[in-house]
This record gives C-alpha cells, structure tokens and sequence, in this order.
C-alpha cells in the first residue's frame, strides 16, 4: 500500500461523494458514485488509510463525515477479522482524531462529533473491558486537554449507555459485560460527569458577562449542556444512591442550574428524570429533599422567570419540563406518604399546591392538561384528602376548572391568550378539538373527586354559574350560525360558557347526590335553580340543549318534590317539537334534530331511572304521547319511537303482565295494522314493488316539491323502530317475588331458574313474519339484477354514507359542518341513510328478540330455516360494511342469549354454513389485498390518498376480518362474555359504534398480552359446534388461516384466545398427517407476517411452542416442518427433540425450553422493512468476565496493567 495509491482512491472518493451531495448532479451520476462508494467499503483493503486521510482537518466537513463514516464501517462489519495490530493502530488513530483532529468545540459541525463518538463506543462495544481496561482512564486523560475534547468524551459515554442500557444494541453477554463493568466503576464516572458540569458551569457563570471572554464562555456552557444530557442517559437507571449522594448534590446543582437560562431545560430534564424514577419506597424518600425551602425556591423562581416575558418557545418548552417535574414531585409524595417510609407532610405543601395551581391557571391549555392527573392524584390519597391545605385548594381548583372546561385556545383563531400557545402544541383545530375532549373529560373526573371532599362548595358554584348563564344576554359573536340570524354557532362566546358551564354543573350535581346522604341533599336550594331553568325560554338550538341537560342534572331534587313533574314533562315535550321557525318547510339542521333527539333521550332517560315517580302521571304522559303521534308530520319516526319507548318502560311499572299486555297491543295497534295490511305484505316481500314503494326507482324530483314517496319511507321506519323499541324495552319485574305475582313467571327450567314471559312477545311474534320478508327483499337489493333497477340517480343508495366512510378511515369531520348543516343535504343522501338505518334496526330486533323473549323466540317453528332464508340469503352480494353490523347486532346476541337445549336444532345449523362461507370470503379478499400490494408500483396511489377506494375497502375488510373473530372467539371459549356483551341500547346508524382504524392500531400497540389464559376453555356452545365435522373444520381452518392476514390486532386475539382451546378439542383424536403440517405451518406462516411486532410474535411463538410440544411425539411431521426453517441448526433442533421425548431426562423449566424453541424458529420471524435489508452486525463475547462473584476480579481486570485476561489495547 503506497501512498500514492491512497491519494489516488482518496481523490476519486471525494469526487464522487461532492457528485453525491451535490443537487445539481443527474440521478444516474449521482447513483453511480453512490454504488462505487458503497463498493469501496466493502470490498477496499485499504479503508482505514483512507478514512483517516479524509478525515483530515483540511478536508471539507462533508468528506471528513464520510471519511469517519468509513471508519465505522470498518468497525462495525471488519473488526472480527483484523489483527490485534490493525485494531490497535486504528484505536489509537481515532483517539488521535478526539486529540487533536477535530476543530474548535463552536466551529466543528454537530455530525462530525457524532460519528467520531460513535466509532469509539463501536470499539468499546466490543473490546472493553476485558481487552481495553484502561478505557475509562484514556477518556479521562481526553477531557483534560480542553473543552472540545471533554465534550466529545460526554457524547461517547451517553452514546454508550444508550446502546447498552436503552437500546440493548448487543448480544446479551457483552451488554451484560458492559453493563455490569460501568455499574461498578458508576461512582467514578457520577462524579467525574458531576465535576465536569461544576467545573464548566462555574467557568461560564464566571465569564459571561465578559464580553472579552464570550467564545471561552460558550465553550464552557456547550459542554455544560453535553455534561446535562449525559446525566439524562444514566440518571434514568442507575442505583438511586449515585443520584443522592453527599446529600442530594446532584439534585441540589440541577435545582441552581434551573434560573441559568442556556442551561435550564437540560437542568429539567435531568430532574424530571430523576423525580420519575420508580423502585423501592425506602430508595425514594431522598427525593422529598425537593419539597425543602431551597429547591421549592428555585423551582417556583424559575418558572415565574419563565413565564414572564410573554410567549417564547425556548421558555415554553421549559415551563412543560418544569410542570412535568411538579407533576412527578406530587406523584413521588403520594407514593411514600403513608407506607413505612416514616415520610411526613411536607411542611411546604401549600407552597407546591399554590405552584401547581399556577399551572393549572396558566393560558396554555396543554399545561393544564398536564396537572390533571396530579390532582386526581392528591384528591384520592388517603391522608393528603384530609390534609387542611389540600382541602382549601378545592374552591380554587374548582374555580380554576370552570375556566378551564370553556373550549376556547384554536389554534387558528385569535380570541383568547390560549391560541399562541396552542399554535405550538396543535396542528390544526380538529387536533386541538380531540384533545380537548379528552382534557375536558379527565377534568370531569378530577371535579368528581374534588366534590367527593366537598359536594356543597361544588354545588354552590355550579349554581351561581348556571343563574349567572340564564340572566347574561345571548352573544353570537362574529360568526354567526348560517342557520338564522342571531343564533349561535358552536364558537360563539355565549354557547361555549353555557357548555362548559353545563358539563360542569352535571359533574358537580351527580358527584353530590352520590356523596351526600338524603337528609343532607339541600333540596330547596335544588329545586330553586331547576324552576329558574324551567321557566327560561330560547329559541337557539344550541343552548337550548345546554338547558335540557341542566334540566335532566337537576331532576333528581324531583324525587323530593313529586308536584314539580308536570313542568319538567311540558319542558321536555315543548323541546321533542322544537323549531327555529314554525311550520318551515326548509331541512331541519343538525342543531335542531339534536334538540329534538335530546329532549327524547331526557324523557326515556327519566323513565329509564325514575319509573317510579313518573308512573302516576302516566296518564298525562300517554295522553300527551299520543296527541302528538296523531300527527303524521309533526315528528320523525325515531322521535315518535322514542316517546313511545318512555311509555313502555313505564309500563313495567305496571308489574302486572295481563294489563301490560293490553296497553302494549293497544300501543302497537297501529303499527300492528299498517305492517300486516295486504299493501304491506305485498312491499315487503317483493323487490321491485319494495323500490317502487319508496321512491328508489324515480328520477330525484325538484327540491320544491313534495318527496312523494316520503311517507311511505317513514312509514316503513316507524314500523321498525316501534317494534325495536318495544322488544328493546319491555321486560319482566326484576323481582323474582313480583313476577311472580304479575304472572310473568311461567314455569322453571331442570336447573331451578325462572322461566319468564314477557308481555310484548304475542305483539312481536305476529310481526315477524313480515320482518324477515323485508330483510329478505332487503338483501336481495344488492343483486345485480335488482340495482340494474334503482332508478338513474339512486344508483348509489345502497353505497355507504360518507360519516361512515370518515368513521372507518379515522378522518375528522369538520367542526362547523356538524351542527349548522343539514342532517341529510341531498334526497339521495337521505335515501341512504334510509336504507342504512332500517338494515341496522331489523338486524337490531333480531338481536334482542332472544333476551328479550327468550324461549318464546327459540321455540319459534322453524325458526333456523326462516333465518337461513331471510337473514342469511344473499350474502355474496352483501357488501362488507352491511355484513359487519349484521354479525355484530344479529349473529352474536342471538347465540349469547341461546338456551343450551337450543343449540343442535338452531345455533349449529346457521353457524356451520356461515363460518364455511366467512372464511372462504374472506380468504378471497385478503388474497386480492396480497396481491394488490405485491402488485402496487411507484405510480399506485393507494398510499398518498387516504380516501381511495382500496385504502378504504382495505380497512373494511381488516374491520370485517376482526368482527367475524370476535364472533367466532365469543361463540366458543369462556371467560370472554362480559367484554363482548352487545346489548348496546343504540338504535342509531353504524356510523356511531363503527371501529376507527386509529381504534385499532392504538389498541394492538397496548395490547400486551403473550400467552393464551391458562383458563382459555371451550365453552358448551363450543363443544357442541366442534362435534360436528363441517363446523369444526370451518372454525379451526378460518382460526389457523387468519394468523397470516395482514392484520395484526387480529392475530394475537385469535393467537391468544382462540387457536389453542380449538386444537386442543381434536388433539385426542387422530389427525390426518397433512392437517398436522397445515396448522403447524400456519403458525409459522403467521410468524412471517406478523414476527415484526413484539406483542403478536411473542405469542404465536407460544402457540407454536405449544403445537410442536403436543403434536411432536405423535407426528413425525411437525419435525419434517422444523427442517424446511431457514437457517434451522439440526443439531440443536435434535438436542430440543431428545428432551422432548425422553420424559426421564430431567425437565428444564418452561422459559428456558421456550426461548431454545424460539432460537429454532428464528427463521422464520418476520422483521420489519427497515431490518430485511440490513447488513448483519456480528459483535463476538470475550471471556466471561461475570461465572463467579469475586468482587475484586473487576478492579483486578481494570486496574492492573498486566493484568489477567490479555490486552489488545495497550495503555
């Protein structure tokens, strides 16, 4: 190797790296000096003369980064194969670069000090400490020459116990080496890092103000700042007492270094990471050296600093360190106050209350935020609940949180001293308007508590607010509603104080009748305000919603004063028919409709919780429900279903089943009449005269004239909702003596329980019939041949409604748009949801037919034929988000609530062939999702626009996927019932219960849980389905097949609840030998697409593990599997069999068999794209250091010169 030859290559390397970095270079020049580069690396000998050269303090920053770069490579891929001679004059040139070969500590470019530090922890990572002992002593000598070398000697040790402790880049026994050798010289290297702070800290305070001196101060505070984010690498795990040591020094200099304004937010971090720490109590207790005089302080000094000059990022980003140490500091005293730690109250409690209340007072909505928690906190602890001071802080915090809940702070406007700030924190207003729903959310919990320790101060605010409301003049300010003038829009100042002041009076109000005892209830007080909310009138939408939930919070003072019910009902009834302009024939708004809908939902509400106390005025009630049901036009048919479903639920009150069955056939007489006439039946049943019917087969008519067939629409919906109504509400006593006595209990099961009749079921049963006609003709309408017939501009009727299609892509929906517009803005729209609500009813009713009337509804004749032919026919054509609330609302309720005795002749028969034809469709479209993205070129676009149709059709069939899982999961193993009851009182569209996407992600990246439950056990139903032949095949095939779809969250619910259980039920017969291969292949086919996420790898390895265990002995051909893993070792696969067949080898414990397996299995792991690709980095053990616990062998290795274990590096 001449020199001539490395100038040479050196001159062509910087030609092509300018090439590279230049942007005006060609694409293909530039690739072709990128393949010679990376040809260079591999393959050169002589990289090392080369990377020096370049590195060079005379080259340009950009060569000297790739020099450097060469360096590393050279490390990280070459090092096993150098001699001990190339390693040590490498190091000893790369030390030689930390010395003397970078610029000044202010010149040298931030990614030149980088890689210089990470080729030096590379080199750590795999000679120290046994063949470089004297490492931590050279990086000493380093930091004494000057500040640009101590900062570099920062930069590795932080980079070091990233890699070790934070990032575990390493295999175990070197992390375990390393990490164990910088435990133990830990004292050393604290108060090495500690002194160098002091020392640079003192230096710069010193020199600052010395404008002659300027550059030498910025050097001192750079490794100021250098010295504080090392700290924030090691603080964070090392043994507490480095961190408390000589009298919390540490803490004591971060406190001090809080008012130093270059240094502060390193100086926050630092703290907050040491506050946060978690371990034992007794390691803690130092920590409450924090609340003492000095630190408090310093700490409140230094955000009223802060926060004094206004709003700059810097000290923003300061006060949220610092609002996040107060925060870690309340968590810390609520955690050793009270156990045996002997903690006492700190004496300046008030002083960090009053701070933290400043943050909780601050503009910024985000610090508000964030003090939440600590509150809730503090208001649960057993002694700080008592504590006087806390008790004094409530008034004010509740004071502080009627500010707080007024949803001011978009980020677009400029209305309040929130907005700037949240300018920082927020993207867009939708972004600020998600998370102020949560802040506003887990504010009502912190009230709650609050009121919990003083319910009366909490009520007496909530109603000098809510007085205060009623008699302040309505404000729209500037953007009014588009609706009409003077109305408000959901900006306006007047309606976001009386939402805020609405939410809180219903937190405070329910926390008090929960906390109070009867006698205690200041009644007259309550009644005072809910008369002054009666008597007060409004014709905008908005706040006249605000005032019907003030009514509903306030009506329990009625069960005190019974006379005050009729004003509450004449205000609930005026609101069912609420309009901003009488008689208007314009499209009601949104606004309006939630008026109207809200009224509804405070009527049954107050029935739902208060029967008693509205039954005497039942009368009054029926009267006023039926003179408003004559009607036809006055309200839509949800409303009229609502009022109606009030009266039921009051009918079960009656307690009596002969009277309650007469009011329930004279209720549904006219339903009962129009669904069972000739014309009916006819439209029902048949396709073409259904569309025709309503108005699907028309041209849209003008917007002026009449919808003709609208009548006929709302016809049909009134019909469905009462029925869903009914059979959703009617129910026996649940008193097993008053039942009785009512007559509603009807015989006993050979069990001992009740049998019970419901009053509905005569009324219901009649209409069956026809109900399965409709949803017959409903499927029916997908076909081809039927859709040929919608008429031109109805074509699209049976498609989604776009809030569906936003609800499944996760996309927010504009704020204003919700409230002032129409709820459907086109016939075709309201056409849609049309079809769209009534599939949801008639699938709803079916669902609750079974709990509702139990065995009246599974005795039906026949009934598994009738719902084979209506429900279940058609289903190719049914799209998948018609097909997903049809499982959810129909399919799973109806098996839950089946009497065992009804399984065979109703529950086997619809689920064998639906599971056989769920798993084949869904096989189908994750095949075309495979293929499509195998397919997918640079051009597709299905990436950058989120609303395309494949990303959507993607989502639904991930959505579909989940809910026929869920299904199958609910349907045969136990301990799963509780969290998937579906008997969600809704009757809306599935717009309002359809899974996000975002739901799901989140929720895969919590879920954490590895192994199947130990207790994961068939359940009856699931026994019964796995003896027949056809549905056990279609439970295990769609159970093993889904663990390759593209869906994670999917996977590890079936990996852990599912697969085992089912396999388990036919392991005691015999397998046929390729079923044997098929499912243990699967898994690992699972492990392939899946392996990439820890939560989903973990526990198909378990699976797996479990199958290879059971399955081995008996079958040859799992093992014939194991050997087609790449890169299997067969000598340990037969080490791992031997164990496994010989039972009288002694057994090891489960982890260790498992993690031998998981080695085996390594092979077909999944990883993620960024890893397929990489360049395998191999890191070789040195001798142990660790076998046996000599204490003094460490210091021996790091302290002798010749010492035991030979040196590469020599000292």
């Amino acid at each position: 190797m001449s020199t001539d030859e490395v100038n040479g290559l050196c001159e062509q390397l910087v030609r092509a790296v300018t090439v590279m970095m230049d942007p005006g270079s060609t694409q293909r020049y530039r690739l072709e000096a990128l393949k010679f580069c990376e040809e260079f690396k591999e393959k050169c000998p002589i990289c090392v003369p080369c990377g020096l050269k370049l590195a060079e303090k005379t080259q340009t920053p950009i060569v000297r980064h790739f020099g450097l770069q060469i360096l590393e490579h050279v490390v990280k891929f070459r090092w096993n194969n150098m001699s001990r001679l190339e390693k040590v004059f490498l190091k000893n040139n790369v030390m030689g670069l930390i010395s003397s070969g970078t610029q000044n500590i202010l010149e040298e470019e931030s990614h030149i000090k980088d890689v210089l530090s990470r080729i030096v922890v590379e080199m750590i990572k795999r000679e120290w400490p046994q063949h470089w002992p004297d490492m931590l002593k050279e990086l000493d000598t380093l930091s004494k020459q000057g500040e640009t070398q101590t900062e570099l000697v920062m930069f590795i040790l932080l980079r070091l116990a990233e890699d070790v402790v934070t990032f575990q880049t390493l295999p175990p026994q070197r992390r375990r080496d390393i990490q164990q050798t910088l435990t133990q010289n830990m004292e050393k290297i604290f108060s090495f890092l500690l002194n160098t702070l002091q020392q640079n800290v003192n230096k710069y305070r010193r020199m600052k103000t010395d404008t002659s001196q300027e550059p030498k101060a910025q050097a001192n505070c750079r490794v100021g700042i250098a010295a504080l984010n090392t700290l924030a690498g090691y603080i964070d795990w090392v043994a507490m007492n480095h961190i408390t040591a000589e009298n919390c020094k540490l803490l004591e200099m971060l406190c001090l270094l809080l008012n130093e304004p270059e240094l502060q937010v390193g100086a926050a971090e630092c703290l907050l990471i040491a506050v946060s720490r978690k371990g034992r109590l007794e390691d803690r207790k130092p920590l409450m050296v924090l609340f003492g005089d000095v630190a408090m302080h310093y700490i409140l000094s230094a955000a009223q600093t802060a926060d004094g000059g206004g709003l700059v990022e810097k000290h923003y980003v300061f006060l949220k360190r610092l609002c996040q140490v107060l925060c870690a500091l309340g968590s810390q005293l609520c955690a050793l106050l009270g156990t045996d730690c002997d903690v006492e109250t700190p004496a300046n409690l008030g002083k960090f209350l009053e701070s933290f209340l400043a943050f909780t007072t601050h503009p910024s909505q985000f610090l508000r935020s964030s003090t939440q928690i600590t509150w809730g906190a503090l208001f649960r602890h057993e002694i700080l609940s008592r504590d006087p001071l806390l008790l004094g802080m409530i008034p004010k915090y509740l004071r502080a949180s009627m500010t707080n809940l007024v949803k001011i702070g978009f980020p677009s406007k400029t209305d309040s001293a929130s907005c700037e700030y949240s300018q920082f924190d927020f993207d867009s207003d939708e972004d600020f308007n998600a998370f102020f729903n949560s802040f506003r959310a887990q504010q009502g919990e912190v009230i709650r508590m609050a009121c919990r320790l003083d319910p009366k101060t909490g009520f007496q605010m909530a109603g000098e607010w809510l007085k205060y409301q009623l008699s302040t003049p309505v404000d729209t300010g500037p953007m009014n509603s588009r609706t009409g003038e003077g109305l408000c829009s959901i900006f306006s100042p007047s309606f976001v104080q009386w939402d805020a002041m609405t939410f809180f009076s219903e937190s405070v109000i329910n926390q008090m009748f929960r906390t109070l005892d009867k006698e205690e209830i200041p009644v007259n007080d309550g009644i005072e305000l809910l008369q002054i909310v009666l008597n007060f009138n409004t014709k905008d939408p908005l706040i006249l919603s605000c005032v019907l939930t003030n009514v509903s919070a306030l009506f329990p003072f009625v069960s005190y004063r019974p006379e005050y019910l009729p004003q509450v009902l004449s205000k609930l009834f005026s609101s069912v028919t609420f309009e901003i302009i009488e008689e208007s024939k314009a499209p009601r708004t949104r606004a309006v409709r939630n008026v109207r809908r809200h009224a509804c939902s405070s009527i049954i509400k107050m029935c739902r919780d208060y029967p008693q106390l509205v039954l005497p005025n039942f009368d009054m009630l029926y009267n006023h429900v039926k003179q408003l049901l004559s009607n036809e036009l006055l309200l839509t048919q949800m409303e009229k279903c609502a009022l109606m479903e009030a009266l039921v639920l009051i009918s079960n009150q009656f307690k009596d089943y002969k009277r309650q069955k007469v009011f329930l056939e004279e209720l549904m007489s006219p339903v009962a009449n129009l669904w069972l006439s000739e014309e009916m039946q006819r439209v029902l049943s048949d396709a073409d005269a259904f569309i025709a019917y309503v108005g699907a087969d028309n041209k849209i008519c003008e917007p002026g004239l009449e919808d003709a067939n609208g009548l006929n629409r709302s016809r049909i919906s009134f019909c469905v909702y009462t029925i869903l109504g009914v059979v959703k509400r009617a129910r026996w006593p649940t008193d097993l003596e008053e039942a009785k006595a009512g007559g509603f209990v009807v015989g006993y099961t050979p069990s001992g329980n009740p049998i019970f009749r419901n009053p509905c079921t005569e009324q219901v049963l009649k209409l069956l019939d026809n109900l399965l006609a409709l949803i017959r003709t409903h499927n029916t309408l997908y076909t081809s041949e039927v859709l040929a017939k919608l008429g031109d501009n109805f074509s699209k009727a049976l498609d989604m409604l776009e809030v569906e299609k936003n609800a499944i892509l996760g996309l927010p929906q504009p704020l204003l748009e919700l409230y002032d517009s129409p709820v459907y803005k086109t016939v075709l729209e309201r056409m849609q949801g049309f079809f769209c609500t009534l599939y949801e009813n008639c699938f709803h009713i079916l669902g609750k037919a079974g709990s509702s009337m139990q065995q009246d509804f599974y005795t039906v004749e026949d009934l598994a034929t009738q719902l084979l032919n209506s429900a279940f026919v058609n289903l190719n054509s049914i799209p998948d988000y018609r097909l997903r609330p049809m499982l959810r609302v129909f399919v799973k309720p109806l098996v839950l609530f089946c009497p065992p005795e009804h399984y065979e002749v109703l529950v086997s028969p619809i689920l064998g062939p639906l599971f056989t034809y769920l798993h084949m469709r869904l096989s189908q479209k994750w095949q075309v999702i495979n293929q499509r993205s195998l397919l997918c070129g640079e051009e597709e676009t299905a990436d950058e626009n989120p609303e395309s149709q494949e990303m959507l059709e993607e989502q639904l069939v991930r959505l579909l996927t989940r809910e026929v899982m869920d299904l199958i999961t609910v349907c045969c193993v136990s301990k799963k019932g509780a969290e998937h009851n579906t008997t969600t009182n809704t009757t809306t569209t599935s717009t309002t219960n359809t899974n996000t996407p975002t739901d799901g992600e989140d929720e895969e990246m919590v879920c954490t849980e590895v192994a199947p439950s130990a207790m994961a056990e068939l359940t009856d139903l699931g026994k019964c389905l796995m003896k027949h032949e056809d549905v056990c095949t279609a439970l295990l095939i769609t159970a093993f097949t889904s663990l390759a779809w593209k869906d994670t969250l999917s996977c590890q619910r079936t990996t852990t609840q599912l697969c085992w259980p089912l396999l388990k039920q036919v392991l005691s017969g015999t397998l046929l030998s390729d079923a044997v291969t098929w499912f243990f292949t699967s898994v690992l086919k699972g492990l392939q697409m899946h392996g990439q996420h820890d939560g989903c790898m973990a526990a198909l390895v378990h699976l797996a593990f479990q199958i290879y265990e059971a399955l081995r002995p008996r079958y040859l051909e799992v093992r014939a599997v194991m050997e087609q893993i790449p890169e299997i070792q067969k000598e340990s696969l037969d080490q791992f069999d031997c164990k496994l067949l010989n039972p009288t080898l002694q057994k090891i414990t489960d982890k260790r068999r498992k993690d031998h397996f998981k080695r085996l299995i390594a092979g077909c792991i999944g990883k993620p794209l960024g890893e397929q690709f990489r360049k395998e980095v191999h890191i070789k053990n040195l001798p142990s250091l660790f076998k046996k616990p000599k204490p003094l062998l460490e210091c021996d290795v790091l302290e002798s010169e010749d010492g035991c274990l030979s040196t590469i590096f020599e000292p």
